[in-house]
């Protein structure tokens, strides 16, 4: 089977590629974006008329969290039209697509793990481009796995992780914020998953929430980075309003792995094990 993956210059296309030579089943066609620009629907026809993919992996993305607040336009073209783009040609070339979404489309007010049927309401430009991405793909067609994760980091790309250790290897003291509540997600495992639900054969299409198990706030996730690492810094918790940024984090965007786990019979990680084991 031929499955296709955008974005492959990212983090999470770099990680599938990095899981592919375990799935001999499955000829890959990794596209970057300059390869193909799921903004442009020729592009994107072009690319499927080619290679007549059984399955696409959207990774492409605009993840600027921040800077998506002042790029709303750029954001929304890749986020909306592109995910709008690469369903119609999905459609059109009865591809079933798995497409990656995100925790921000919720509001971060519950205290609780968020289902996929809880309601969404995004607090920024980021987060509206993504939901708005998923109801555009729901407008289009129906063979569709849309996987929402959060906190995504790896050896690959620009990540949380990989800031922590440049900077632990650069400052005697740093200060990151325990007030905000998530699951970090190593995109090997989420690589892995989405792989997983290639290989189910299983047509259940719809939303599903994956992302490593247990909870922790950036603060603790920074603190087992550098005890993994054996990096010696003078790290300090700070509330979020000491740290503000252009757009608003949810406080608590923990996500409810049931769905997914029950369907496909993927087995999850918790994050502080899979930190030491998949980022060496």
């Amino acid at each position: 089977m031929v499955v296709l993956v955008t974005g492959a210059g990212g983090q999470l296309g770099e990680a599938l590629q990095f899981v592919a030579p375990d799935y001999p089943q499955m000829r890959f066609v990794f596209c970057n974006s300059s390869e193909l620009d799921i903004a442009n629907q020729q592009n994107c026809e072009t690319i499927f008329d080619q290679f007549q993919p059984d399955f696409c992996i959207n990774a492409a993305a605009y993840t600027a969290v921040d800077k998506a607040e002042s790029e709303s336009e750029k954001a929304f073209l890749i986020n909306v039209t592109g995910a709008k783009n690469i369903a119609e040609s999905c459609k059109k070339h009865r591809t079933i697509l798995l497409h990656v979404s995100t925790d921000f489309v919720f509001d971060g007010e519950k205290d609780t793990p968020y289902s996929e049927k809880d309601a969404t309401h995004p607090t920024g430009v980021y987060g509206q481009t993504k939901l708005d991405g998923e109801k555009a793909i729901q407008a289009v067609f129906d063979d569709y796995f849309i996987i929402r994760t959060s906190w995504v980091y790896s050896r690959f790309g620009h990540n949380f992780m990989k800031t922590m250790i440049r900077l632990g290897n650069e400052k005697e003291s740093l200060s990151v914020v325990n007030d905000q509540i998530g699951t970090p997600t190593n995109a090997v495992d989420l690589a892995e998953a989405l792989l997983a639900i290639i290989a189910s054969g299983k047509r259940d299409f719809g939303i599903y929430n994956f992302s490593n198990e247990g909870q922790c706030s950036w603060y603790d996730f920074a603190k087992k980075i550098f005890e993994i690492n054996k990096i010696e810094i003078d790290l300090q918790p700070i509330p979020t309003t000491a740290y503000p940024t252009p757009a608003k984090r949810p406080k608590y965007s923990v996500l409810d792995k049931q769905k997914i786990k029950s369907v496909f019979g993927i087995a999850i990680q918790n994050w502080s094990e899979s930190l030491k084991i998949n980022t060496k």
